[in-house]
């Protein structure tokens, strides 16, 4: 009993110490495999640019597309299931990130999931929500709202 308890508490501790230092994976590198990585950087979202559209965009992002469950009400990547991540998700705080990923590779990321870094790698709790939890258009509104995260602490 008493090695089946250490065993137990071992594993906890392991636990909480990887998900308590898994870092977000370098966002400079994309996660769109390169062989798709043109067509989804020439995407352009549709949808414009208004306090309307990043306020839908958040009710989205907060509501049926779940994205703060692993982002967190401020995008920082730390909702309540991103401490089970490893990798952690992804920072959209992190102006790195805006400054190398076009509004289209997020979109391929949201409809397709994350393998990692160049689409191959070390896989990621992305999921594709596309289909499954979201409308291609609503994904284009937590976009926008996404981008509303940049630069703030």
């Amino acid at each position: 009993m008493l090695v089946k308890s250490s065993l137990l508490a071992l594993a906890l501790c392991t636990l909480v110490a990887v998900s308590a230092y898994a870092e977000e994976l370098d966002p400079t590198i994309s996660r769109v495999p390169h062989d798709q990585r043109a067509a989804a950087q020439a995407m352009k979202n549709p949808v414009p640019k208004t306090p309307e559209n990043i306020a839908k965009g958040k009710t989205i992002f907060e509501g049926n597309g779940s994205c703060h469950n692993c982002h967190g009400l401020n995008g920082k990547g730390d909702g309540q299931a991103a401490k089970f991540l490893n990798p952690s998700p992804r920072n959209f705080a992190n102006p790195e990130f805006h400054k190398n990923r076009t509004d289209g590779e997020m979109y391929w990321v949201i409809k397709n999931g994350s393998k990692g870094p160049n689409g191959t790698g070390i896989p990621t709790g992305m999921l594709a929500l596309i289909g499954t939890q979201i409308t291609d258009e609503e994904a284009w509104y937590v976009i926008l709202y996404e981008r509303s995260f940049e630069g703030k602490k």
